[in-house]
């Protein structure tokens, strides 16, 4: 960077467009993370039992909301979880009454607590059809379960199995392909010229799959969709330094305690919620675009779910070396923070 390169930023209040606060001890543990430099986020339904219903999504935000900080003014923008059996109608009623922003489809078997998602989507196309009349976004988690698909290759499969037919059905349905991880879901979203964003995660930025499995195995960088090549983690960054209104954060944070990724199958999820923006902004100047960080993390996301960008700002200022704790506590046991593997000098004043 030159040497007039800037020391502060003063940016609109960002928003996460893809978030997990799981529920109980570690929702409580966890949420005043997002809460303290986020305003609002899309919270993901995995629980168990998932967030299926417009009953099911009242009491969890009322849950969420009851663990805030005092004095907190973060907002949870509700999803719910679709299902085989997805009432068209409660999705209608949930949109209708602000209950629910989107609507999310795992695959089913895809990810953590995805057991209860879609494997027949023509059993879903109801609810797809109704949700297109009604402007109601559809955030999708892009990868085939397939087993005979190489777990590197799945989202790129998804795109031509099963988003490209979605797509031609609903060309009216609103939808995020979620944690993009390849230069071909970057591709696609940008040779499509409406109805399609898609978030990028904190980590997916900054490692690739050597971080994962070169010199051993490294759990806490084991994520789903899992990382892939150098020159699809370069792909993501410059879809998201270039300003790109279909491209926007979405942290995937996904906490998980330490007891259970450090075992025989650990879960995967990267918790990235008290640093991200600490990593953005590092990522961001090494790109020479730290005039384009407001838009990603800011600015474009409102702009697809029509919604106003936040009134309220936050100031990044440059200094010497931040540290963040290693580890968050839980009732549970600890759960480990992103390390970007490189000093941050960007921190949230």
């Amino acid at each position: 960077m030159p040497d007039t390169a800037p020391t502060e930023l003063t940016l609109r209040r960002p928003d996460d467009w893809h978030l997990h606060l799981r529920d109980g001890d570690m929702l409580r543990a966890v949420l005043p993370e997002t809460a303290r430099h986020f305003a609002r986020a899309i919270v993901m339904p995995n629980l168990v039992p998932p967030v299926v219903t417009s009953t099911d999504a009242v009491a969890y935000r009322d849950r969420i909301r009851a663990a805030l900080p005092e004095g907190s003014d973060f907002t949870p923008l509700m999803t719910l979880y679709l299902t085989e059996d997805t009432d068209p109608d409660d999705v209608e009623r949930a949109h209708a009454e602000g209950i629910a922003t989107a609507v999310k489809l795992y695959p089913a078997g895809a990810t953590t607590n995805s057991a209860s998602g879609v494997r027949d989507f023509d059993r879903v196309r109801r609810v797809l059809d109704r949700m297109a009349q009604i402007g109601m976004p559809l955030c999708i988690h892009g990868e085939v379960t397939d087993a005979s698909v190489d777990i590197f290759d799945r989202e790129a499969v998804f795109i031509d199995r099963m988003l490209k037919p979605i797509r031609k059905k609903n060309p009216d349905l609103r939808i995020v392909l979620e944690h993009v991880t390849t230069e071909d879901a970057v591709d696609y979203v940008r040779d499509t010229p409406k109805n399609l964003a898609a978030t990028i995660t904190t980590h997916h930025l900054i490692i690739n799959r050597n971080h994962i499995l070169a010199g051993g195995i490294r759990p806490h960088y084991y994520c789903l969709p899992v990382a892939k090549r150098e020159k699809h983690r370069v792909a993501l960054v410059q879809a998201a330094v270039s300003g790109d209104r279909r491209f926007f954060l979405g942290t995937d944070s996904a906490p998980h305690t330490d007891p259970r990724k450090l075992q025989e199958c650990g879960c995967a999820g990267v918790f990235s919620a008290p640093n991200t923006m600490s990593c953005l902004a590092e990522v961001f100047e090494v790109a020479g675009k730290l005039n384009k960080l407001e838009a990603f993390t800011s600015l474009n996301g409102p702009a697809f779910y029509g919604l106003e960008p936040n009134a309220q700002t936050i100031r990044l200022i440059k200094g010497d070396p931040v540290t963040y704790p290693s580890h968050v506590p839980t009732e549970d046991g600890p759960v480990t923070v992103f390390d970007p593997g490189f000093p941050l000098h960007w921190r949230v004043a």
